[in-house]
């Protein structure tokens, strides 16, 4: 956690910030391309985050996108919540048609991974380790009608 942290708590918790998720993206993506990967807009927040790419099940093209991610252990915690939206994020169902297969960029690591959809029980224990990290999710689910999809990224 960073000195902003607090702030960006705040921030992610205002009811219309799912309207403005696509502007953050933006944001985020040409923040992390101007600093050649160095800085995004979570690192600015003190939130630990990674870039997670999939082929798209459509297209066939790999999409990078930034996520808040939390780490459990020797695995990745991330969940597609999307503010608390009413749509599922595109990444999600890519994720699924992918197998979970993908790739991460965390830190200054680049690897594969295999992402597990977690369902009871283990997507409620994961669900409590996410929310010491952030604790907005508890916001966003209460904000939208659908289950917010957990995944558990392993390394390949």
């Amino acid at each position: 956690m960073g000195l902003l942290t607090p702030v960006a708590i705040r921030i992610g918790a205002i009811e219309w910030m799912p309207k403005l998720l696509p502007q953050v993206v933006w944001l985020d993506k040409n923040l992390h391309r101007l600093t050649r990967g160095r800085v995004t807009v979570l690192d600015i927040a003190g939130l630990p985050n990674l870039n997670l790419t999939v082929r798209g099940r459509k297209s066939g093209v790999e999409r990078t996108t930034p996520l808040l991610c939390v780490p459990d252990g020797d695995t990745i915690l991330i969940a597609g919540s999307y503010f608390g939206g009413p749509k599922m994020p595109l990444w999600v169902g890519n994720l699924r048609a992918a197998d979970g297969r993908a790739t991460v960029e965390f830190g200054k690591e680049l690897f594969a991974v295999t992402a597990t959809e977690l369902s009871d029980p283990e997507r409620a224990e994961a669900w409590k380790v996410m929310l010491r990290t952030w604790p907005n999710y508890a916001k966003y689910e209460e904000r939208t009608d659908r289950l917010i999809p957990v995944f558990r990224l392993r390394r390949t």
